[in-house]
């Protein structure tokens, strides 16, 4: 066991509170838990050498944070800073059937549906889920209940600052036939670490339009995950964005426990100058008649490397199944990486399943066709890149949150140009 782990076990047995009894089931978990290598097929692209060497001297001066307003979105904001929260959820103009309490003290029965949720959808595979189960000490409980269509989007902000650890959590219950749209949005840019998984209950014939927005760039090393149980006919939109830093990895799992269930899963990661990200996602299908569309597309910058692994898991009882799995990636300089995993895992005879991945260089044709029309070489290649993703930023059902995101994306290409 590395050093680091042996802390975050001692530190978890340390703190005493009402998540105690589940806690004690990580520190297990974690006690007989083997610190990641190469050889370790999950993290055989993912070195945590920078996490190990990550010497944090909290900043006794707080940052200036400012929440940028998504015009036209009106969305419910969430503020948490380095994990802990900054709004008062009392003050919340919360709608008729949406209940929102702090994991930290929560109300007697959001205790009961925390304790159904905590460390339940979430694999226990997931290394830094553990450590996220053992550490944490602020999240949100967010419970809809049955029948409840909640048109204002709940937005959860989580900034990271210098110097600054933090681990965070999001339980989220929707009752059957309820509707929801959660917007997970993490930032920072200066030395830090932070971890923050969520899990989500969706309800029989209950929709969830979900968005992560992981915008962790340069030291902020985050290491997340968004887990989700379906139900009978119930139905997931996911988007995930994600920038690289000198360390961010997210996990994924959709889990079909219910016949009819679809769900959908987009994801866009952009990797600057040295950057690292790592994305792995799992598909249960675990029942029969289940619908799951996954398309991820990268652009890799210069000196800067991606991971991508998918894998979809149809189970023996799991017939009539529809899966679909596709990942393009797109690279701006020869000394950038990319290593795509997609697999499928198929026990049952009448499915119709398809995988495929692809890895491609910046068109030079193009590219001088658009320098030879009197366009600039840094615009002709914000066009192309953002070409190669609109397809996948157009699908997001929230247009107020795509219109904002578009300009968001063509700074990032600006700063993933390759000089």
């Amino acid at each position: 066991m590395s050093q680091w782990l042996q802390q975050v076990i001692d530190r978890g047995q340390a703190i005493d509170d009402w998540l105690s009894p589940l806690r004690a089931q990580a520190l297990e978990a974690l006690g007989n838990t083997k610190w990641p290598n190469r050889r370790v097929e999950s993290w055989k692209y993912t070195s945590l050498a920078p996490l190990e060497q990550l010497e944090l001297s909290p900043n006794v001066t707080p940052d200036n944070v400012i929440i940028e307003d998504i015009e036209g979105l009106g969305s419910l904001d969430l503020v948490f800073e380095n994990g802990k929260l900054q709004s008062d959820i009392s003050l919340l103009p919360l709608p008729q059937g949406l209940h929102i309490s702090n994991l930290l003290d929560p109300p007697v029965k959001e205790q009961s549906t925390a304790t159904t949720l905590f460390a339940k959808i979430k694999p226990r595979r997931h290394l830094f889920g553990l450590v996220n189960d053992a550490l944490v000490e602020n999240g949100l409980i967010i419970d809809i209940d049955a029948g409840c269509k909640i048109e204002q989007p709940i937005r959860i902000i989580n900034i990271s600052s210098d110097g600054q650890e933090s681990h965070h959590r999001v339980l989220v219950r929707l009752g059957n036939h309820a509707s929801a749209t959660v917007i997970e949005h993490g930032q920072g840019k200066q030395a830090s670490f932070s971890t923050s998984f969520a899990e989500y209950e969706i309800g029989e014939q209950a929709y969830l339009e979900h968005y992560q927005l992981a915008m962790h760039t340069h030291q902020a090393i985050h290491i997340g995950g968004s887990h989700f149980s379906l139900q009978q006919k119930s139905q997931l939109n996911s988007t995930l964005i994600a920038y690289g830093s000198e360390l961010s990895r997210m996990d994924v799992d959709i889990i079909h426990n219910g016949e009819h269930a679809k769900a959908k899963f987009n994801a866009i990661y952009l990797l600057g100058e040295s950057e690292h990200f790592d994305l792995h996602s799992t598909i249960e299908h675990v029942v029969p008649n289940g619908t799951t569309q996954e398309n991820a597309r990268g652009i890799v910058g210069d000196k800067a490397k991606a991971i991508f692994n998918g894998r979809i898991h149809i189970h023996r009882d799991a017939q009539k199944t529809l899966a679909e799995m596709r990942n393009r990636n797109l690279l701006l300089s020869r000394r950038g990486q990319i290593n795509t995993k997609p697999e499928l895992e198929i026990y049952a005879d009448d499915v119709l399943c398809a995988h495929g991945a692809t890895v491609a260089e910046t068109d030079e044709e193009t590219l001088y066709y658009l320098l030879s029309r009197g366009i600039s070489r840094s615009q002709a290649l914000v066009m192309l890149n953002f070409g190669f993703i609109q397809e996948l930023v157009d699908q997001m059902p929230n247009q107020h949150l795509a219109q904002w995101l578009k300009p968001q994306l063509q700074s990032r290409f600006v700063e993933m140009e390759v000089k």
